[in-house]
């Protein structure tokens, strides 16, 4: 397989319904409603998924915890990653889309394989040790629930990732995951019961006031980490290039310019909408912790129960029950998409068969790495930490390993040798450029502050 030539498979894993007419392609024009409307709900595919999983248990924890301890001071910056976060994630699916190939194997096939090799260990290790976080504050989350051995609970929702993905086809996986990640919306419904001081908010919302401060800084790194997440970028680069043998009549752009035009309005649509629903989660969660938590004197949250106490405005008693499920639900939601996007890095790089749409048989290298993933990400949960603290340490993590792939990925994605007449250009390349100066400038501050 050459670089211009992506997966040929057409047939291989087409869903059923992908009809040999592509009427099913959300990109191909519809006989029904013409080329002309967008048909948003079908639309909606990796950048949706992207978006989701962004609100994991490391993003719940962050968000509550920088409620908590500044308030509505960091609140502005979900207004100034939105814009950010669309241009990486944007850049992130044309890449799938026009070479064929995800992140990893476009670094491996232009790029010196000690780079590659350096992406790929960084990713592993993020994703690893959030996988982890994430995983032990779901049990933690439980267990406010059904008193138990937290470990107990570590090795059940272990169990129950690694069976999902091996078992059930990915795509009705998410369908019903998403029910449980409706439970977020309640934060929403805090914010019209709790007393949210909308004058502060709102000026903190367009004029940051917060002194530089080492615990400040941290608090930055943690939320841009994850909202501007690197294995969001694996993950929806290789989902597009999963969408080309799901659906027979995509070509890679590469090597079918002419669906260009709606390929890119489909990714734009997609990940605008996506993206600007984790953002609103992100806003409402911060919000509600602020109004519930920091105004009683609760800066620092070390449980699951104390950031459950920021839902016990709306849901009363049922405070736990509400938080557990939004926990659970966006946790199951999102292991997959850790341990998978760390599956499919590896197996880009090391030319493996790779992909959800596979069978175990057929993939077998990219579902054991899958596996290992889950596993050493259960293990971390042996040792003594924090369950809540994990979370938001693996955010700053995130926030400190997503500097480096974005620059390979930004000098990548401009290149015309690589993506032909869609190498990026004009407002999407700077806003990626400053979402990368901007994420690597806090980063170095923070380290500075540390000092």
């Amino acid at each position: 397989m050459t670089a211009r030539q992506g997966p040929r498979n057409r047939g291989e894993g087409a869903k059923a319904g992908a009809g040999p007419h592509g009427h099913d392609d959300p990109e191909m024009p519809s006989p029904v409603v013409g080329p002309s409307r967008p048909r948003l709900f079908r639309v909606l595919g990796p950048g949706l998924i992207t978006g989701a999983s962004d609100d994991d248990p490391s993003g719940i924890a962050t968000y509550s915890q920088v409620g908590a301890q500044f308030a509505y001071g960091l609140s502005w910056t979900l207004l100034v990653t939105y814009p950010l976060m669309v241009a990486v994630q944007m850049i992130s699916a044309r890449i799938g889309r026009t070479t064929g190939h995800g992140l990893a194997g476009v670094i491996r096939l232009h790029c010196p394989s000690w780079l590659l090799s350096s992406v790929v260990l960084l990713l592993l290790v993020a994703n690893i040790i959030n996988l982890g976080a994430d995983l032990g504050a779901m049990a933690d989350a439980l267990g406010l629930l059904l008193p138990a051995p937290h470990a107990l609970y570590v090795l059940l929702f272990s169990a129950i990732s690694i069976s999902m993905q091996l078992f059930l086809q990915y795509t009705r996986y998410v369908a019903a995951l998403k029910w449980l990640t409706l439970a977020l919306f309640a934060y929403f419904a805090a914010l019209a019961c709790v007393d949210v001081d909308w004058g502060a908010l709102a000026l903190h919302l367009v004029w940051p006031r917060q002194a530089l401060t080492s615990d400040y800084l941290t608090a930055l790194v943690a939320i841009l980490g994850t909202t501007i997440s690197p294995y969001l970028f694996f993950w929806q680069a290789s989902e597009e290039v999963e969408d080309l043998r799901v659906y027979p009549r995509r070509v890679d752009l590469v090597d079918a310019p002419s669906q260009g035009r709606r390929a890119l309005r489909r990714i734009e649509i997609d990940t605008l909408v996506g993206m600007g629903f984790s953002n609103l989660v992100a806003l409402a969660i911060l919000v509600t912790a602020a109004a519930t938590l920091n105004v009683h004197g609760v800066t620092h949250i070390q449980t699951s129960a104390q950031a459950a106490e920021a839902l016990r405005p709306i849901a009363g008693a049922f405070a736990s029950l509400v938080f557990t499920v939004g926990i659970v639900g966006t946790g199951l939601l999102a292991v997959p998409v850790l341990a998978g996007s760390a599956a499919y890095a590896v197996g880009e790089a090391r030319q493996w068969p790779t992909g959800l749409e596979r069978r175990p048989k057929e993939a077998q290298a990219f579902y054991a790495t899958l596996v290992i993933a889950t596993l050493i990400g259960m293990i971390i949960n042996f040792a003594p930490v924090d369950p809540i603290r994990a979370l938001f340490w693996s955010a700053v993590l995130n926030g400190v390993a997503a500097v480096p792939v974005m620059v390979v990925m930004m000098r990548v994605a401009a290149r015309r040798d690589v993506m032909g007449q869609f190498a990026i250009r004009g407002p999407l390349k700077w806003l990626g450029w400053v979402a990368t100066v901007l994420m690597g400038g806090v980063v170095l501050a923070m380290f500075g502050a540390m000092l």
